[in-house]
C-alpha cells in the first residue's frame, strides 16, 4: 500500500541532511542559514505584494503574457 502524498515527509528529512552537509555538520550554522534565507524570502514577499498593490505587474508576468 502506497503512503498519501501528504504522510510522505522524505523530501523535508532529504533538505534537512543537504541543509546541515552545506554547513558541514554545524546545527547552529545550520539553523542560521535557515533563518536568513527565510528573512530573504519575506522581505522579497513584502516588496512584491507592495508592487502588485500598487499596481505594477512583476517582470515575469510581463514577459510570459507578451510571448504569447
Amino acid at each position: 500500500m502506497s503512503v498519501p502524498a501528504l504522510l510522505d515527509h522524505s523530501h523535508y528529512e532529504q533538505a534537512c541532511d543537504q541543509a546541515i552537509a552545506m554547513c558541514d555538520g554545524n546545527l547552529r550554522s545550520t539553523i542560521k542559514a535557515l533563518i536568513m534565507a527565510n528573512e530573504y524570502l519575506e522581505a522579497e514577499l513584502e516588496e512584491l505584494q507592495a508592487a502588485i498593490s500598487a499596481g505594477c505587474i512583476p517582470e515575469a508576468s510581463r514577459s510570459r503574457s507578451s510571448a504569447a
